[in-house]
């Protein structure tokens, strides 16, 4: 069933309460990939592995509660990191309504379906291998790019 609230089209960011705010988020799991930085220019470049707490079968943290605990470096996604995070795709609910910008067509607040994102295939869901089986010297060779399908009828 959709969402006929449509909170993310009459509140900022800093307005939802933590509810909205894990709504917003499509699950698309790209803020769980490994990234790498060029170090001469400081661009960033995702590759096709996970967190080790990543369920690519689910398109899920394993143990979302204590993600911070496990995984010091876990991303704590606020307002102030949406804004200053250069690497968030272009179809992140976040990123989008932050801009200004309507939620895509297959978000699952539109849909009323959390596979909506997955079958958009925006999501990295069975798409990606865990870091805890890849050597660290070695994620150079899973360097990748990610769709960016954003269109929208908001």
């Amino acid at each position: 069933m959709k969402n006929t609230d449509k909170f993310w089209q009459t509140k900022t960011l800093e307005e939802l309460t933590p509810q909205e705010w894990e709504m917003l988020c499509d699950g698309c799991g790209r803020c769980c990939l490994v990234k790498l930085e060029d170090e001469d220019t400081g661009e960033i470049y995702d590759t096709s592995v996970s967190c080790h707490l990543f369920d690519s079968t689910t398109c899920r943290c394993k143990d979302y509660d204590n993600r911070f605990k496990k995984v010091p470096d876990c991303l704590d996604l606020d307002v102030s990191q949406v804004r200053k995070l250069t690497w968030l795709p272009n179809t992140c609910a976040y990123k989008l309504r932050l801009q200004g910008k309507p939620l895509p067509d297959w978000h699952p607040l539109k849909t009323g379906s959390s596979d909506s994102v997955h079958e958009a295939g925006i999501s990295i869901k069975l798409a990606t291998i865990s870091e805890a089986d890849v050597e660290s010297e070695r994620l150079g060779d899973f360097l990748c790019q990610w769709p960016d399908r954003v269109k929208s009828a908001d």
